[in-house]
């Protein structure tokens, strides 16, 4: 069914949940996700007050709809890194082009104050993306197994985040990384956990 939104722009009502999605990502990087509100979400997708409301419930239901899709997308970004390259190296930079490019959704999905954390579609996304870099671990020649492959999983992800965070917070030097994420990431991973 379409209609005409407030500001006069066609919009199709099956695609409303998405549209509020996008609002969201432009929204969030353009001031971050705690400046978020509904009422602006549903001016820039040209709907009524009330539907970011009826479709998400609360700006907390919104963000958690857009932190499942951030885990989502980074799930299916590390698994298509471990296929086509079988290098946790590739992966975690895969990682880091993820934080760089979806970066309205990376800056959601660490912040768990900011989402309801138990809800199941998040949790099982959260758990489909960790599995995807514990794969790339359990990949590793001589890879270590139980509490050890854990510990090799948790300490890859503290890399390509840390690294992520700070690239995106615009604190690394340029001067000896240079300006591509990708290539400046590759060269301080590499030097951290190649193999």
């Amino acid at each position: 069914m379409t209609g005409k939104s407030p500001a006069g722009r066609a919009y199709h009502h099956g695609d409303l949940r998405r549209a509020l999605l996008s609002a969201a990502v432009e929204a969030i990087g353009e001031a971050g996700p705690t400046a978020l509100s509904l009422r602006d979400l549903a001016r820039r997708a040209g709907v009524s007050h009330a539907a970011p409301t009826h479709h998400f419930g609360d700006k907390a239901g919104l963000l958690t709809a857009l932190a499942t899709d951030g885990f989502r997308l980074l799930a299916g970004e590390l698994t298509r890194a471990a296929q086509e390259t079988g290098s946790i190296l590739e992966i975690g930079v895969a990682y880091l082009r993820f934080a760089v490019e979806n970066r309205a959704h990376f800056e959601v999905m660490f912040r768990p104050e900011l989402y309801h954390q138990d809800d199941p579609e998040l949790v099982a996304a959260s758990q489909q993306a960790n599995a995807a870099l514990q794969a790339g671990v359990a990949a590793l020649p001589d890879a270590p197994s139980g509490r050890e492959g854990r510990l090799t999983g948790l300490a890859a992800w503290s890399i390509v985040h840390g690294f992520a965070t700070l690239w995106l917070a615009g604190t690394l030097p340029t001067d000896v990384l240079g300006t591509d994420p990708e290539e400046a990431g590759r060269s301080v991973i590499h030097r951290l956990f190649a193999r």
